[in-house]
């Protein structure tokens, strides 16, 4: 029997537009929100199918709280659902981004808005310990589950080990832990399969528009690089926007000399002070791309259209990945082993976060910090002197 909420179209519109609107401060913050809307809230959706569906999204490239919230929205009304809910997340900060783009390049100085927004980030902050918090309480059961969820954060913010091997070893180790899991069978509207169209629809709107560039203006054109570049970026950007940070930085900056390094971190700034995923950042570098380099259109119109441009092809692959993917993952909820492959997952998933929880505070509350290094490990630690207060 299936026991699947019914759940109206402007209710789900309205849930996910409070979602999308108080996604501040990167994934942490965002799966938090998410938690407790869908979960604690609404009731949408139990916390281990929660768990099964962020343990997916954390493997995938690309923006895995918009993943997520694509994967909750198929899960509870089908791909209209899906697109709903991952559309509807992206699109107030991408609104949001694009303007703070046009302010400036017109006005020329990003930190207008900084002060306005500290108190803000600060909520954000408190909202990403109460998520912590409340998931730990969940999903950290027993000393293996402690244990998981410490060195998880202990591999990511004392050794700086690479998310995709943090994630790979949780894996291994819950296969080991949890062997005898007890598997949960797949509701009875996610055993059909994939949904081959659907699948075939999404690549097409993804690359389509790709190949037209390509064909049309040439494999040297400013808009076939940036459609190019951020395309491949998609599929390549395991651990979020933070991991694919420096060579984002390295090939508009160095490579391509679309931004200066000085626009980058100001970029940074205006996507952590905006709703919305924080890969919202290679927005804001099409931008400024086809805004300086474009000769044919007016260039706030080339900005404002590379913009679109970027987001569409950062963003159109998560649709791809969980319409493709997410009817297997949902059988594999009736194998034992993959289960306890997911719960050593959702441990680790707990000291991920509060690795980017302290990442995030550290840099909301100090402006500078230095590292200090101990053999292997590699300890951020802030300057006390940098304290920075509006």
């Amino acid at each position: 029997m299936d026991n699947s909420p019914k759940i109206s179209w402007p209710d789900a519109l309205g849930v996910w537009f409070r979602v999308a609107m108080l996604s501040f401060g990167g994934p942490a913050a965002q799966i938090g929100v998410m938690q407790r809307l869908i979960v604690e809230e609404k009731r949408w959706l139990d916390q281990d199918r929660f768990n099964h569906a962020l343990n997916f999204c954390m493997l995938l490239p690309g923006p895995e709280a918009q993943q997520l919230a694509t994967y909750i929205g198929w899960l509870l009304q089908g791909v209209r659902g899906g697109l709903l809910a991952g559309i509807v997340f992206i699109l107030p900060g991408a609104l949001i981004m694009l303007a703070l783009s046009l302010l400036y390049v017109t006005v020329g100085e990003a930190r207008l808005i900084e002060g306005l927004l500290f108190g803000l980030k600060c909520a954000v902050l408190a909202i990403v310990i109460q998520a912590l918090l409340r998931m730990a309480g969940k999903v950290v059961k027993g000393l293996g589950g402690l244990v998981l969820a410490g060195l998880a954060f202990a591999a990511m913010f004392l050794f700086n080990l690479p998310f995709p091997l943090v994630i790979l070893g949780a894996g291994l180790a819950g296969l080991v832990l949890y062997a005898r899991t007890p598997p949960v069978a797949a509701s009875a509207t996610h055993r059909a399969g994939t949904n081959w169209p659907v699948v075939l629809a999404t690549t097409a709107a993804w690359l389509v528009p790709v190949g037209i560039l390509f064909a049309w203006l040439g494999m040297d054109s400013v808009w076939s690089r940036v459609a190019g570049f951020f395309s491949l970026m998609s599929v390549l950007s395991f651990g979020g926007a933070y991991a694919v940070l420096a060579w984002v930085a390295q090939y508009a900056a160095e490579t391509r000399e679309w931004i200066t390094a000085a626009e980058m971190l100001d970029g940074l700034g205006l996507a952590e002070t905006t709703p919305g995923p924080l890969i919202l950042v290679t927005q804001f570098v099409g931008f400024l791309a086809t805004w300086r380099h474009d000769t044919l259109l007016n260039p706030l119109l080339a900005g404002s259209l590379g913009a679109l441009l970027t987001t569409w092809v950062m963003f159109a692959p998560s649709f791809l990945w969980i319409f493709l993917f997410a009817p297997q993952v949902e059988k594999l909820r009736g194998n034992a082993r993959i289960a306890g492959a997911l719960k050593g997952i959702t441990a680790a998933v707990v000291g991920v976060i509060a690795n980017l929880g302290l990442w995030f505070g550290l840099r909301l509350l100090f402006a500078d910090s230095q590292e200090l290094t101990l053999g292997p490990m590699a300890i951020e630690w802030p300057v006390v002197a940098s304290l920075s207060l509006p």
